[in-house]
């Protein structure tokens, strides 16, 4: 039976990437999102130290963001995201995490210095996937985890000209100071095969919304996708945030955020650029930084109604829906 809408690759992680394949999984049945493996906090990142794997929290979410709405994915879905609490070892640790770490050992990613390695993560995410009836598939940006490193300006207030770096996803996130550019560790990581084909056969490719240098940019850093991104004939998209995020794009504007993509990938075209009609202050300055990226503005109703800086899963749907129809 041929899939109903387009072939649709989502980049990202974290938060953003779970409100996009959360809107994305309603409009087209060929979904694949291509994550961030750079997290080193938290659960993932005591699994990363203790395990040798890659971190699989931002993996978790987007498998939690395909599930269905019927019974059976919305159960699966709180099971994967549920944190036991406790005083001992399993404390914040989410059971899909140790889902997706049990799965690579028994498919043979479990070897420290290995992380990442072989066919064993991404066998191993399918079969999560197909447990929960995921909407989609979930595929790791790189084969091997990474790390985030940031040059930040202004990191210590009495040298506030000075821009030093700091290494770690949690650390760039929380880093006082105003984020310049990233980079990673490794320089050029390998990336995953799967990913690659996906983005040489898609129809479209989403960035964002999401943390904007630790979830979005960090796939314009690895060579292997950038060159699929460039070659793809798919068109691609931009969805914009709804707000800036604390500790890492304070006092960004929706053009800031595209000027920024634009200096971490310069010879990448974007074909649109979305955003929510009530948070663009200056509509003439996001035109010109969207004709800037070659692209072509769309102004929509995206925002939760509750007025928080979520994206309502149905609106962006829509929106998604008008522009790939356009």
């Amino acid at each position: 039976m041929k899939p109903r809408g387009p072939k649709v690759v989502a980049l990202g992680g974290g938060h953003g990437l779970y409100a996009s394949l959360s809107a994305l999984r309603r409009v087209t049945d060929a979904l694949t999102a291509v994550v961030t493996v750079a997290d080193d906090g938290g659960s993932s990142g005591r699994l990363r130290r203790e395990l040798g794997v890659m971190p699989p929290g931002d993996l978790r979410m987007a498998l939690a963001a395909l599930c269905g709405d019927d019974e059976w994915g919305q159960t699966w879905r709180d099971v994967v995201q549920h944190r036991f609490r406790s005083e001992g070892a399993l404390h914040d640790h989410a059971v899909g995490n140790l889902l997706i770490v049990a799965l690579w050992e028994l498919f043979g990613q479990s070897a420290p210095g290995a992380a990442g390695e072989g066919p064993g993560v991404v066998a191993g995410l399918d079969w999560v996937g197909r447990l929960l009836g995921a909407h989609g598939r979930v595929l790791p940006m790189a084969s091997v985890p990474l790390d985030i490193v940031a040059d930040v300006r202004g990191a210590d207030p009495s040298r506030p000209g000075e821009v030093v770096q700091v290494r770690g996803q949690v650390a760039c996130a929380k880093t006082p100071g105003t984020v310049e550019g990233i980079s990673l560790i490794p320089s050029d990581p390998p990336a995953c095969p799967e990913a690659l084909a996906a983005i040489d056969e898609a129809d479209w490719v989403v960035f964002g919304p999401g943390s904007w240098f630790t979830s979005v940019l960090p796939h314009l850093k690895v060579p292997e996708l950038v060159r699929a991104l460039r070659r793809t004939p798919a068109r691609r998209v931009v969805a914009l945030n709804l707000a800036p995020q604390p500790g890492e794009t304070d006092d960004f504007s929706p053009q800031n955020h595209l000027e920024v993509l634009q200096a971490h990938a310069p010879d990448l075209r974007v074909d649109v650029v979305l955003a929510d009609r009530g948070v663009v202050d200056e509509p003439d300055a996001l035109e010109k930084a969207v004709g800037d990226l070659g692209g072509r503005l769309v102004l929509a109703d995206v925002a939760a109604a509750d007025g928080s800086p979520r994206h309502d899963p149905a609106l962006l749907a829509q929106a998604f829906v008008q522009i790939f129809a356009d």
